[in-house]
């Protein structure tokens, strides 16, 4: 498939804007071809009008109709083939079997979603049924489910070029929840982003879906994106980025006269908490660990570990060393774009020149291009220093981890009562530590979305059961997930029907249950 530099509003490409912009390759600093043209707000303002009008006919779909749409997308993405993953290698210096193995995530997504949807449990669907004899005061006949919100803005993530892109979760829980689409590619990616959105317009002629139900723009500019979240059409946000990006999405969504919900997973620290008995058991085998989850993917995962707790003992000493040593020897990383690369040598080196804060190790091994190049690193403080030192809260995003040693388990506990909130948190320990540290386990519980225990946060499972979130600033809405299949009621609201007439009941609401969906009517669980 040839790659059309072009906006794509609904079926039809657009260039209307002066201002263009190149992928460039991280591995070698090259520009590739083609250019793309940043959207203008004519056209963004274009894409969300064509969303709107697509609404009406894409919620009143089946089921099984937006299921195929959902399916077919899955299909043209691997009918992509190679010239997809080529593509993506391209323009992020990503590897091979990475691209791959994201690319199925992606697919799998969608064709989870599918059969979420033609399973209707997601709807939650409540009825209570009428007692018009009940005294004092009869009671009505009440059926509730959920509708679509409405068309979504969704914004590609830079380490994600697949996943969490055009195609990615936010796209797919919204499609499956009957909302169009409007993402905003990111720019570190476009002719990826550009050949998932054709295979995703192509899906939509063949499954003969409303026009507009999906859009592409491009920018390198923050006007497009603000313009789209600003824009009357638009119901709500999905967003994966920086805490200072997801803010101010947050912040202008807010400020609308119509305020509408931000989804944003933003920053995480991702605290891993290494008890006395797993040191003294497998110190060794947890500094592998450790050093392979902080330096996986460049450290370009959201869920990296970027801070380590543990005691004083000259068993963690050990431990510690061991981690630095495998560090050192590290191979520098490849960020996805430069700028990825600029923000870490700079939080890295804030961090680095807080006081009282040590550089245990900082590899110097070359990687392939300087601009682009992150190096592994491990800092070292002190428990109180950490708890005084604002500088050492903020996430540093790439290939590094603070280690902060406490004095002793009041002091661990005091640390972590006073982390932020976190996407995730690690346990390592045995029995006997989740004895003594129980405290902990309740307090880790407010602060982070999934607590991990005697492993490590790198790797987000795609199921039913994950919840990927957690308290500000992890994200901007902790009681919803962003991965797995419950992803899907952020776009959507519940309705509650009172005494209506089978026949303008939503089918799913209707005696007898034509869907043969599970149903709670009257208090049991049913279908």
């Amino acid at each position: 498939m040839t790659i059309t530099a072009a906006n794509l509003i609904g079926s039809k490409p657009s260039n209307l804007g002066d201002a263009t912009f190149s992928a460039i390759n991280p591995l070698t600093a090259e520009e590739l071809e083609p250019t793309f043209a940043n959207a203008t707000l004519d056209e963004v303002h274009n894409a969300c009008l064509a969303a709107e009008k697509a609404f009406t006919p894409y919620r009143s779909l089946t089921p099984v109709q937006r299921a195929s749409f959902l399916d077919a997308i899955a299909d043209e993405i691997i009918a992509l083939d190679n010239t997809l993953v080529q593509r993506a290698m391209l323009e992020t210096g990503l590897p091979e079997p990475r691209i791959i193995g994201e690319r199925g995530r992606t697919v799998g997504q969608l064709k989870a979603f599918a059969r979420l949807i033609e399973d209707g449990s997601w709807l939650d669907v409540r009825i209570d049924t009428a007692q018009p004899d009940r005294a004092p005061v009869p009671k009505p006949d009440l059926r509730r489910t959920r509708i679509p919100l409405g068309p979504v803005a969704v914004f590609g993530a830079s380490n994600f070029p697949l996943a969490f892109s055009v195609a990615g979760g936010d796209t797919a829980a919204a499609l499956a929840a009957g909302c169009p689409v409007v993402v905003k590619a990111h720019p570190a990616h476009p002719g990826t982003s550009q050949l998932v959105a054709q295979a995703m317009l192509t899906a939509a002629e063949k499954t003969n879906m409303p026009e507009g139900v999906f859009s592409l723009l491009h920018g390198t500019t923050h006007e497009v994106g603000k313009k789209m979240v600003s824009h009357h059409s638009i119901k709500a946000v999905g967003f994966t980025g920086s805490l200072r990006g997801g803010r101010a999405l947050f912040d202008l969504a807010a400020a609308r006269p119509e305020p509408i919900p931000v989804f944003a997973e933003m920053g995480s620290c991702n605290p891993v908490f290494i008890l006395p008995g797993a040191v003294a058991e497998r110190a060794d085998a947890i500094a592998e660990g450790l050093a392979g989850s902080v330096t996986l993917g460049a450290g370009q995962f959201c869920t990296n570990p970027g801070l380590t707790i543990l005691d004083q003992s000259e068993e963690s000493t050990a431990l510690v060393a061991a981690t630095a040593r495998l560090l050192d020897e590290s191979a520098a990383g490849t960020a996805v774009h430069h700028t990825i690369k600029d923000a870490y040598d700079a939080s890295l080196a804030a961090a680095a020149n807080t006081e009282n804060v040590a550089t245990l190790a900082h590899s110097d091994n070359p990687g392939a291009h300087e601009s682009t190049s992150v190096h592994p690193a491990i800092l070292q403080t002190d428990g109180d220093n950490y708890m005084n030192a604002e500088t050492l809260k903020h996430e540093i995003f790439g290939p590094s981890t603070l280690v902060v040693r406490c004095n002793d388990k009041q002091q661990t506990l005091d640390v972590a009562r006073q982390l932020e909130g976190h996407l995730t948190a690690t346990i390592h320990g045995n029995e006997d530590d989740l004895a003594e540290y129980a405290e902990l386990i309740q307090i880790l519980e407010t602060k982070v979305g999934r607590i991990i225990f005697n492993g490590y946060p790198t790797g987000v499972e795609v199921c039913p059961s994950m919840y990927h979130g957690g308290p500000y600033p992890a994200s901007s809405d902790a009681r919803e997930t962003s991965v797995g299949t419950g992803a899907i009621t952020r776009f959507t609201r519940p309705v509650c029907y009172q005494d209506f007439p089978q026949a303008n009941l939503p089918v799913e609401l209707q005696d007898g249950n034509p869907s043969q969906i599970w149903r709670l009517v009257n208090g049991n669980l049913e279908k």
